[in-house]
């Protein structure tokens, strides 16, 4: 079993919760709660993760987990 970090971004206008995952560029997914966001995730990256080696891509493993922080900027 591998870990993948996903990030997840609140829409306020479609009310759902949008999923990247870092690791696996175009990797995608949503939910209308965070449960439902990260139960899609998973199954997002299972799928992924088969299509890459059905075409004999190699699959990326996480390595670093990205940082979030939150800046001041004078606007």
């Amino acid at each position: 079993m591998s870990k993948y970090t996903i990030i997840l971004e609140y829409d306020p206008e479609a009310k759902a919760y949008a999923v990247t995952v870092p690791a696996l560029p175009g990797c995608t997914s949503q939910g209308d709660t965070i449960e439902e966001a990260i139960s899609n995730a998973k199954e997002a990256i299972a799928g992924h993760i088969a299509t890459l080696k059905e075409i004999g891509e190699s699959v990326p493993e996480e390595i670093e987990r990205p940082q979030a922080i939150t800046i001041d900027v004078a606007a």
